[in-house]
């Protein structure tokens, strides 16, 4: 199965600024696993979530949208 384009977006802009699961995790208050789990595509963020891994990761465009990733 392909990565969906939330979870591919996400990873690239990690990638892009050098930060570990555990720094994001940090910046956000979240756990390191719930990171790693959203970036990956085994966990459905909440709005609030992404929206906050999108500000850590720079992210400016919205975010991409398909049945595997409806956000709640």
């Amino acid at each position: 199965m392909a990565a969906s384009p939330q979870c591919s977006a996400l990873a690239a802009a990690k990638d892009k600024k050098g930060l570990s699961y555990a720094q994001i995790a940090s910046q956000l208050g979240l756990s390191e696993q719930r990171v790693i789990d959203i970036c990956t595509g085994a966990a459905v963020p909440s709005t609030g979530e992404f929206n906050s891994l999108a500000s850590v990761l720079d992210i400016k465009s919205p975010a991409p949208q398909d049945a595997a990733h409806v956000r709640v």
